[in-house]
């Protein structure tokens, strides 16, 4: 089912987003990697093919949040599965106010991750 997705993951830790990386792959997924929210969007502005990204919410110099609001504001669609080691209060609030599809907790379990990547490309496929 998720052989041939898309996955655009942006996370500033290394071995995070090798870990995150590892995962997708031995689901079947291609991934394209950025460490922070600057090199996500060029990655993202120049290929139109990407079904979905997973975006650290803490990075600099661009955050995951403005990460969001950058890419909305080109018109890019794209589903966003935010990845957090934060438990303030609001995130979650703020993430459905930015149109976040999911929010996953650090460290990432891999059978949830993957089946979240999945459920969301299903569904923002279907709006399509």
């Amino acid at each position: 089912m998720s052989d041939g997705y898309r996955i655009l993951v942006v996370e500033d830790n290394d071995f995070v987003r090798m870990q995150i990386v590892k995962y997708l792959n031995d689901a079947g997924m291609e991934t394209i990697e950025a460490s922070d929210g600057d090199a996500a969007l060029d990655k993202i502005i120049a290929d139109r093919g990407i079904d979905l990204a997973i975006v650290d919410v803490r990075m600099e110099p661009m955050g995951g949040f403005d990460f969001i609001r950058a890419i909305r504001g080109r018109d890019i669609e794209t589903p966003v599965i935010l990845v957090t080691g934060d438990q303030t209060p609001d995130l979650l609030e703020r993430a459905g106010q930015c149109g976040v599809s999911a929010v996953l907790m650090k460290p990432v379990e891999k059978d949830r991750l993957v089946k979240t990547v999945e459920r969301t490309i299903v569904s923002s496929k279907r709006l399509v």
